[in-house]
């Protein structure tokens, strides 16, 4: 059987700085119709950054959408033609102040694939350089090195919540048998 499904309408509903909000109708592969809404993204990057302590550089940040503080991995939004590589140096440099020697690319992950067009991609970054941070202006972050056990701990635990550092953890724990 074949499972795609054919746009027969879109109607845009929003188009932001960041996002773009559309509802389209499509024919199922039985013949019917559906709805189907869309938040379309550019794409982002998140970087582990793992130090010579094998600490990682978390930034927490208060995230209106949840009302509460989150711990994360310094993440971004690529711009219009960036390279997910540059993007990622660039995210990592502003949030942390980081310049890494290495920089390795631990794969893409599609964080809400029911509605969210958004692909992530992750990286390692190690051999750390610290320079000064330079957030966005409207961007207000703290800092933390984490120990990478308790960084793994706490995953399983279930007190990280955010997917991008969940999957960034999980892959260079598998990736370097740390």
């Amino acid at each position: 059987m074949d499972f795609m499904e054919k746009r027969l309408s879109r109607n845009e509903i929003y188009s932001g700085r960041i996002v773009q909000l559309h509802v389209d109708t499509v024919s199922l592969p039985n013949g019917k119709e559906a709805v189907r809404e869309v938040v379309e993204h550019p794409g982002g990057v998140a970087i582990l950054p793992l130090d010579e302590r094998n600490n990682v550089i978390t930034v927490s940040q208060y995230r209106y959408t949840f009302g509460r503080i989150l711990q994360e991995i310094p993440a971004g939004k690529m711009e219009p033609g960036e390279e997910p590589m540059a993007s990622a140096l660039r995210e990592l440099k502003e949030e942390t102040g980081a310049v890494p020697d290495t920089i390795l690319p631990l794969g893409s992950i599609i964080p809400s694939p029911g509605c969210y067009g958004e692909v992530l991609y992750l990286f390692l970054a190690r051999g750390l350089h610290m320079e000064a941070q330079q957030p966005d202006e409207d961007e207000f972050l703290t800092m933390e090195r984490v120990p990478f056990d308790e960084m793994v701990h706490r995953v399983m635990a279930g007190e990280l919540q955010d997917a991008k550092t969940v999957a960034a953890v999980l892959k260079a724990k598998i990736l370097l048998n740390l």
